[in-house]
């Protein structure tokens, strides 16, 4: 699994011209699952989000998680996350995950963050033509793959 955990001022999720989904002051989670991912992974990652000190403390330092910041939280299902761009210029997802094994892990990952963080995870909807639009607090973007963890 990767992520892309961006920290955010607001963030919000709009899907037909409507809101779906929105967070204040917290993370923004770009989520890409591949085949061969597992339950490990979404709880190694959810984890680590939870515990990511990213947050400026009071002396201006990034020294405070998402919990300790109070922050809120927003994670998308994003299949792009996978591409692999070795060859030619249209990238190729046949790492991406199919439906069966992606919205489970999506699915086990926001709940393993809700239950670290102790807090909601608001999400948009898997599979959908959602428009995603956050003001980046920093900026402060990471990159996590769990098949890096070693």
């Amino acid at each position: 699994m990767r992520l892309v955990i961006q920290r955010v001022r607001e963030a919000s999720v709009t899907i037909d011209g409507t809101l779906h989904s929105a967070i204040g002051r917290g993370l923004f989670i770009l989520v890409g699952v591949e085949k061969g991912d597992t339950d490990d992974d979404a709880r190694w990652l959810a984890s680590k989000t939870a515990g990511m000190r990213i947050f400026n403390d009071e002396e201006g330092v990034m020294n405070r998680s998402v919990v300790e910041a109070d922050g809120e939280l927003l994670a998308v299902s994003q299949f792009t996350l996978t591409a692999s761009t070795r060859k030619g210029n249209r990238p190729s997802y046949i790492r991406a995950a199919g439906h069966e094994l992606a919205v489970p892990l999506y699915e086990k990952y926001c709940s393993e963050l809700e239950e670290a963080a102790g807090r909601p995870v608001r999400k948009g909807v898997f599979g959908a033509d959602m428009q995603c639009s956050l003001l980046n607090d920093g900026p402060v973007t990471i990159v996590i793959d769990s098949r890096l963890k070693e």
